[in-house]
């Protein structure tokens, strides 16, 4: 069976562990393909927010992500971001799907108007305009109208708009839990299985724990 082709985009956003985090888990289905792509603020945030340094080399960048994450990297290949010979600058050879992990409001607005100054945005392109599923993940706080906007634009065009907003249910107690919270839900959309975090309804303590709680109020 061919794999599922997914591609991962990292921008210069905060929020680089979701990404991060994201990766490891595809590249631990034997049944998904991984394209990477990495703007050059992604860089900076990288180094910034995990003290990683991704070389600008695809190939580095590569081998870097495998050691640091201790990923296997035998069904990742990572594009430089100007490379338009590579797959994902086409329609004619697009990803099943493709997420921006964490997803910049400039990269977002970009994306809105139909930009395509650089590869993450001609990819972004190519899924909306071959009707593939895209989503985005955008963090930044608090949000303005403009970004308000854009996100509804994109929401409209049915690109997934999935803000880094972890839930609580689940009883989180570690980061890494509330990292994989948001990990999960993009893998939900993506249609892949996982077993990152128990779903609502099926901890049987967690609806005895809320039904009480409504005949407490009630």
């Amino acid at each position: 069976m061919k794999p599922m082709t997914i591609t991962l985009a990292l921008t210069g956003a905060s929020g680089m562990p979701y990404g991060f985090r994201l990766l490891q888990c595809l590249t631990e289905m034997e049944e998904v393909s991984i394209q990477l792509l990495y703007s050059q603020a992604a860089q900076i945030v990288i180094s910034q927010e995990t003290r990683l340094t991704l070389p600008a080399r695809p190939s580095d960048a590569k081998e870097t992500l495998g050691k640091a994450l201790g990923i296997n990297t035998n069904r990742l290949r990572v594009y430089g971001r100007e490379d338009y010979l590579s797959p994902v600058a086409s329609g004619s050879n697009p990803s099943n799907a493709m997420v921006i992990c964490p997803c910049s409001m400039g990269t977002l607005a970009a994306i809105s108007q139909g930009l395509s100054d650089n590869l993450i945005e001609r990819a972004a392109d190519v899924m909306l305009k071959e009707q593939k599923k895209l989503i985005l993940v955008p963090r930044e706080t608090p949000l303005s109208a403009i970004h308000l906007e854009h996100m509804l634009r994109l929401a409209k065009m049915q690109a997934v708009i999935l803000p880094p907003s972890p839930g609580f249910y689940t009883h989180p107690q570690t980061i890494a839990d509330l990292i994989d919270f948001i990990v999960a839900r993009i893998l939900d959309h993506l249609g892949l299985t996982h077993a990152l975090i128990p779903r609502w309804g099926e901890n049987k303590a967690q609806e005895i724990q809320a039904g009480a709680s409504l005949q407490t109020q009630g």
